[in-house]
């Protein structure tokens, strides 16, 4: 049986496999951030995987702190992550994880971001940087949702509209 805690993550997880072809819906965007990912030495699949995750591992946090169920997620302000992108410590992203992830894939990015965070030097600078590619992309997303103040739910609602999962 499935948690409501594992459920949380999940749909944080979903958050971040949608935020980027969301944004991309202008091609120009995905070539800029190509470009400055290429300018910082970090590596492009690397970087948006990295990207993806840490929109996760964000809301994931943000949901934490305010005890949010999984059924309340959906109502989180995509501001309020944003403002945690560049907010939080990149190792406060990492307290309270499930303790198994039913996608493999989310699990390989977890630890690269762990490994990252533990490193530390250019890893812990290139995870500021994409903290920072991070928030400029949720922004772009909430300015772009035709909704005052948007929400997880309303990204995932403009994620189903342009055939993306939700």
């Amino acid at each position: 049986m499935t948690s409501d805690h594992d459920t949380v993550w999940r749909r944080c997880a979903l958050l971040g496999r949608v935020l980027l072809p969301l944004v991309d819906q202008e091609p120009w965007r995905q070539a800029r951030r190509h470009e400055t990912l290429k300018a910082r030495d970090i590596d492009t699949a690397t970087g948006e995987r990295l990207i993806e995750v840490f929109a996760a591992l964000t809301a994931h946090a943000v949901a934490l702190d305010a005890s949010l169920s999984a059924a309340e997620f959906d109502n989180l302000p995509l501001k309020v992550v944003a403002d945690a992108a560049t907010g939080k410590r990149d190792y406060e992203l990492l307290a309270g994880l499930p303790d198994a992830f039913s996608d493999e894939r989310d699990e390989q990015a977890v630890k690269v971001f762990r490994l990252y965070v533990y490193e530390g030097g250019q890893h812990s600078h290139q995870l500021f940087l994409l903290s920072r590619e991070l928030r400029h992309a949720l922004i772009v997303l909430s300015q772009r949702l035709p909704v005052p103040s948007p929400t997880c739910g309303d990204a995932f609602h403009r994620a189903g509209e342009t055939g993306l999962p939700r």
